[in-house]
């Protein structure tokens, strides 16, 4: 029981509780003071919850070394599993090992996926018939809000996971540049989550992911929550992207120049560079929300009080609101399925022992989705009221940005192009993320076309289209990667047989899903509605969609047990299974605490798999310098 006790996250928890508690009485205090009532929910609510945050990482242990710089005293860096202490215990605390910090954003990040997946089951049973069944409107729109920013905040900690495990490896280096940073940019996701599930529970709310106003400053108080929440994870967002890009541009191992990097490493590149760059609009925008609530300053209230009228005020704009919130979110689609398009690159040449066709242009590829990402958010609000001439230049530079996704897909299909293909799991996820994501990519344009999309917007089509993209861009690689790496991170070998079911449960149910959703939007079903009218006749439609629903969800309980179940008892994997080049791989399994005891140094390209007498990564014994011979 002491161990439990002194676990960071029980700390934090606790601390959490008590900040929450003082934030709240600090404000009835004020109200006192002030000759107001004692109590009224809302500011008394959204203040203990942002002094409850801040304490959860302040008993967490977080801060800890910033606050001995403030005395003074000294913080060397420590490695390995706390003292005295059994080991798994890192992983429920503050640790700055990135490797330890990547598995933890991965752990989480499954588990708010489960989180949401749930929530989608239930409503799912409450569509797959016309008629109200059990949910009522309001819990309905609870559980579809919760559901979207749940499944985005998972996706946002899977990319994390990846990137903090897997970048610092591929390019030869110790760690993160800013460990302590690195930690901080985890845990502030963990308050962040809470926050977001416990907006359910305070009332709830009903105005989707995407947290529209004038509907949001109506809404229930549970908004309130979930904009805070989604502004901590904003926070960890930008936080990793700084770490990231520093990492990479200044830690690479010697010869491994821009163009000799794993073209993950590139996919990450220009992942942190929009979330470093465009984050802010999201939160800017959810703080206006916020604040309008709490203080009546009327950024998105598109009505006047006499006494504004008087004053010559003008109107607040809820269209302002969109661009704010659009700007960050459409290129937030690219920071969810850039990793994954990197992944795909990564693995196929593994596979298909051939060098990746294209390497400078895949790189360049995702460097330029990152730039055009910028240019697009507008298609988003053709049916909001936006002028008629910013229409027709953003639907023509929608359509751009799917110029270096093709390029992506030429590349594969020419890298797959008469290799010696083996399939094994991540080949299969990979495949299948190839073909859900041109799913998703076919479905694209007509919603990016005006014409078309004034008809397809706020149908089922849309949610086809959004899911396809999502897991092909993003679950399908990241399963293939979990399936990959595992042999690296565990020291075991995964259960084949239960990995290749996952894969087909999970990938023709997701094709039904995912068409099935279109098919009844083109037929007339609207998002973000409790019921639909029986005269559609997509009663059966929703009935298979929700079917397709609970299949993935069991093939992903299947995954989650293999993979648990490999962990303890599989036997021991090859140090490099899949015979790959990347630097990560020329070392033990399970990778040691100094995951490079040699230095490793960069003598030929990183995708040379069937060329003779190629080597990508060398390990290279020191010198009495300390530099490599």
């Amino acid at each position: 029981m002491r161990t439990v006790l002194a676990l960071g996250i029980v700390k934090g928890l606790i601390a959490q509780i008590i900040g929450t508690a003082l934030g709240m009485g600090l404000v009835i205090v004020i109200r006192l003071l002030g000759g107001r009532p004692a109590w009224e929910a809302e500011p008394i609510v959204v203040v203990g919850a942002l002094v409850g945050a801040i304490g959860l990482l302040i008993g967490a242990g977080v801060f800890s070394d910033w606050f001995k710089w403030t005395r003074g005293e000294e913080t060397p860096m420590r490695h390995g599993p706390p003292e005295g202490k059994p080991a798994w215990t890192r992983y429920f605390g503050v640790d700055y090992s990135h490797k330890v910090i990547g598995v933890q954003y991965t752990v989480t990040g499954i588990l708010l996926l489960l989180v949401a997946g749930s929530l989608a089951m239930v409503f799912r049973l409450e569509l797959a018939h016309s008629g109200i069944q059990f949910l009522d409107a309001a819990t309905y729109n609870t559980y579809m809000s919760a559901h979207g920013i749940v499944m985005i905040a998972s996706i946002l900690l899977g990319v994390g996971g990846m990137a903090n495990y897997l970048v610092p490896l591929m390019i030869g280096a110790s760690d993160m540049a800013f460990p302590r940073l690195n930690a901080l940019g985890y845990w502030v996701n963990v308050p962040g989550a809470l926050l977001v599930l416990a907006g359910m529970v305070v009332g709830g709310w009903n105005t989707g992911w995407t947290g529209y106003p004038p509907l949001s400053a109506q809404a229930p108080m549970g908004v309130q929550l979930f904009f805070l929440g989604v502004y901590f994870i904003g926070l960890s967002s930008i936080l990793g992207a700084v770490n990231l890009i520093v990492t990479t541009l200044r830690m690479r191992a010697p010869g491994m120049t821009l163009f000799r990097m794993p073209i993950f490493v590139w996919a990450m590149l220009a992942t942190s560079i929009i979330q470093l760059t465009a984050t802010q609009l999201i939160g800017l925008s959810f703080l206006m929300v916020v604040v309008q609530r709490l203080l009546g300053m009327g950024f998105f209230d598109p009505s006047l009080t006499n006494e504004a009228i008087i004053l010559g005020s003008t109107p607040g704009a809820p269209v302002l609101f969109q661009h704010l919130f659009w700007f960050y979110s459409h290129p937030a689609v690219y920071v969810f399925v850039l990793p994954g398009l990197g992944i795909i690159s990564e693995l196929l040449p593994v596979f298909a022992r051939k060098p990746l066709f294209g390497y400078k242009w895949i790189a360049m590829s995702s460097m330029a989705i990152a730039l055009v990402g910028f240019l697009v958010w507008g298609h988003h609000m053709f049916v909001a009221g936006i002028e008629s001439s910013l229409r027709v230049p953003m639907m023509f530079s929608t359509m751009l940005v799917a110029v270096p996704t093709g390029v992506k897909f030429f590349s594969w299909v020419a890298t797959i192009w008469q290799g010696k293909l083996s399939f094994p799991t991540p080949m299969l996820f990979v495949l299948a993320a190839i073909s859900v994501f041109l799913i998703g990519g076919l479905s694209g344009p007509p919603n990016a076309t005006v014409s078309t999309d004034m008809f397809l917007h706020d149908t089922y089509w849309v949610v086809g289209h959004f899911h396809a993209t999502m897991f092909g861009g993003f679950v399908f690689p990241f399963f293939a990667a979990v399936y990959y790496w595992f042999p690296k991170v565990t020291g075991r070998k995964y259960n084949e047989t239960l990995g290749k079911l996952h894969f087909w449960l999970m990938t023709p149910g997701f094709w039904l899903q995912s068409l099935g959703q279109m098919r009844i939007g083109l037929l007339g079903m609207r998002r973000r509605i409790v019921d639909y009218d029986p005269a559609l006749g997509i009663d059966t439609g929703q009935l298979l969609i929700t079917i397709a629903g609970f299949v993935i969800a069991f093939s992903v309980l299947i995954m989650l047990y293999n993979l648990i179940t490999s962990a303890r008892s599989q036997e021991v994997a090859e140090s490099n299974p899949w015979r790959s080049r990347s630097p990560e791989w020329q070392i033990p399994s399970p990778i040691p605490e100094e995951s490079y005891a040699r230095p490793v140094v960069i003598v030929g390209e990183p995708y040379d798999y069937g060329l003779p007498g190629s080597v990508y990564a060398r390990m290279s014994p020191v010198g009495a310098s300390g530099a490599p011979e």
